[in-house]
């Protein structure tokens, strides 16, 4: 079990843990589609809510379905409908690799959320603590929102949705928590924000791309055309030798 993962054990992980769950139960309910990608994290379903037929769960842990590395999947371009990337890019020496993964396997107008921790709140905060900085889950590199958009922008993803989560303070105690859980609930109205993790959900565009369908006018137009036709050829055909 990694670092990470037996932090997540603790009363905070727990409380990070119950509402990434509940937001990423409600946002993947409503994609459709065939094929699922989860990287990273693959002791937590977070597809449990998806409907498509294939869901698959990838992480170079032993835990997971498909053991592979995030940055290089043994997977075809263009054949995955969404893909979660939870808390990945920051436990990541190559986080801009991953998001590139992410755009090659997805089909045009598939979906990617991810999930990450703000630097610019309580918990980003709580890094310049001293010692706080070397423990879990402080030490890896915090990316900012706008800098994950720009990224997502710049492979032609369009950011469709997002929301954040975890306004209190980052106690290790399930008490000090209880007792701020009030924040939670204020936190979008008040401080949006100010959330210790932010998720995004962006859709994959292709330039240049149209759905083509039927022009009705065009059909009509085309079916009185060959009336004409058609009534000549069964004339002939009706006519007497």
């Amino acid at each position: 079990m990694s670092q990470f993962e037996e932090w997540l054990t603790t009363p905070l992980g727990q409380y990070l843990i119950e509402r990434e769950q509940a937001y990423l139960d409600r946002e993947v309910a409503d994609i459709f589609g065939f094929n699922a990608l989860q990287l990273g994290m693959a002791q937590h379903d977070f597809l449990r809510n998806n409907r498509m037929p294939q869901r698959l769960h990838v992480d170079p842990a032993i835990s997971a379905q498909l053991l592979a590395d995030p940055a290089f999947l043994p997977i075809a371009g263009q054949s995955v409908d969404l893909v979660l990337l939870p808390h990945l890019l920051e436990f990541s020496d190559n986080p801009h690799q991953i998001l590139r993964e992410a755009e090659r396997i997805l089909i045009p107008e598939g979906q990617v959320i991810l999930s990450g921790f703000n630097p610019f709140s309580l918990w980003g905060l709580a890094r310049r603590l001293p010692g706080v900085r070397r423990s879990v889950p402080w030490q890896h590199k915090y990316i900012s929102l706008l800098r994950i958009k720009d990224w997502l922008a710049l492979l032609g993803f369009e950011v469709v949705g997002g929301r954040m989560c975890c306004y209190a303070p980052p106690f290790q105690r399930t008490a000090m928590l209880n007792r701020f859980r009030f924040m939670e609930a204020a936190g979008d109205r008040w401080w949006a924000l100010a959330g210790g993790v932010y998720f995004l959900r962006a859709k994959k565009r292709v330039q240049g791309m149209r759905l083509i369908t039927p022009s009705w006018n065009e059909l009509n137009a085309a079916r009185k055309a060959l009336k004409p036709v058609a009534q000549k050829l069964i004339n002939q055909k009706n006519s007497p030798q």
